[in-house]
């Protein structure tokens, strides 16, 4: 068997000795040998072609805990499914971002005059259950004509630090956001519930609460969030994540040292890197600062469903019973109905809740956003 330095390998597979090392300490392309006195790697001629599939995949921005799953498959018709699984997400994010860009070229060179579109409004449910196990609800789920919002609190006041974090929000629903200012209008809101939540904590970090919220403008959304509540989209049969949790094992998924697999059953898989908590300051753990939450804007489509839920949901259900679900339901009090059902005939662990909201056409003389 033929055999190359680490440096000739990585000449020839276009990476870099550095990446090398790294997809050696991570199980995702070992050397072929290792010399037992100096350490140094060796790999065989025929590790080039799945060398250069890493490289590829890379250049892809596919994560390296995707990139190893990818590899681990046998069969390349599998492979190529799940880049293209990969590649479709990609494209959904990188529409989102797109829309969010033209929006900002028009405000900013003074053309918002588009052609004139179909009205769209949101049909919406929602509901929030103690589950099977724990004691109370520390859940807060709402649904209004323009705001969409699940909060999980935690700690010894974790119910009404939800509460107070939704609460600071609903001023949204009353009236039609400014236009040009929605995601100025929304980070103003989570600053004011990052302080009603402090008030209910007064002082505490082991007391806050996490926070996904959508804002319907009347062809946009736009988005914030902190940690581990969830938003996905169901867009013609294919369910995106439209989050990212902050928490430490999907950090430890982001890096490659754990799969998603494994992030399931972590130990500290409920731990927390973000949320809206009683601690003053900046940093890893509180909401005070502008950039700790995520804050973005996302072009709706007719017939776009989108759910918001607590992870006492998607811990217990995968996706592909949420995409199962979420396709099966006439409407979207059904679908909340069918999801919370499930996660608690799978055992309800945990308090879960769940908001449904359909982009339809507004009937003639409903308000539009």
């Amino acid at each position: 068997m033929r055999m190359l330095t680490i440096g000739a390998f990585a000449r020839a597979a276009r990476l870099s000795p550095k990446a090398l090392r790294l997809y050696d300490e991570l199980d995702l392309l070992r050397p072929a040998r290792v010399d037992p006195d100096t350490g140094y790697r060796h790999y065989a001629v025929a590790q080039l072609e799945q060398a250069r599939l890493v490289a590829w995949l890379r250049r892809l921005g596919m994560p390296l805990a995707r990139i190893r799953e990818v590899c681990a498959l046998t069969d390349p018709a599998d492979a190529a499914r799940e880049i293209r699984a990969y590649w479709a997400r990609v494209e959904a994010e990188t529409a989102a971002r797109r829309d969010l860009a033209l929006f900002l070229v028009d405000q900013l060179s003074g053309t918002t005059e588009r052609e004139p579109t179909t009205m769209l409004t949101l049909r919406h449910s929602a509901h929030s259950d103690r589950g099977r196990v724990r004691p109370v609800n520390q859940d807060t789920a709402y649904a209004g004509g323009r705001l969409l919002a699940v909060a999980d609190g935690f700690g010894p006041a974790g119910g009404p630090a939800s509460s107070a974090a939704v609460e600071a929000l609903r001023f949204l629903d009353t009236e039609a956001p400014p236009a040009g200012g929605v995601l100025n209008l929304l980070e103003d809101a989570v600053r004011a519930a990052t302080d009603a939540v402090r008030d209910v904590a007064d002082g505490s970090d082991e007391i806050g609460t996490t926070l996904t919220a959508l804002l319907w403008t009347g062809s946009q959304l736009a988005l914030v969030h902190i940690g581990d509540t969830r938003a996905y989209l169901l867009r013609d049969g294919a369910l995106f994540r439209v989050t990212h949790d902050h928490t430490l094992v999907q950090s430890l998924v982001d890096e490659g040292r754990l799969t998603p697999e494994e992030a399931e059953t972590h130990p500290q898989r409920t731990l927390l890197l973000k949320a809206l908590t009683g601690a003053a300051g900046t940093g890893a753990g509180t909401g005070g600062a502008s950039g700790s939450y995520d804050l973005r804007l996302h072009e709706a489509r007719r017939g776009d469903r989108y759910l918001l839920c607590s992870d006492g949901l998607s811990t217990t259900l995968p996706e592909d019973t949420l995409r199962a679900l979420l396709s099966a339901a006439p409407d979207p009090a059904a679908a909340v109905t069918a999801l919370i059902d499930a996660a608690n005939e799978a055992g309800g662990p945990d308090n879960v809740s769940c908001v449904v909201a359909d982009v339809v056409e507004a009937v003639s003389g409903e308000e539009a956003g």
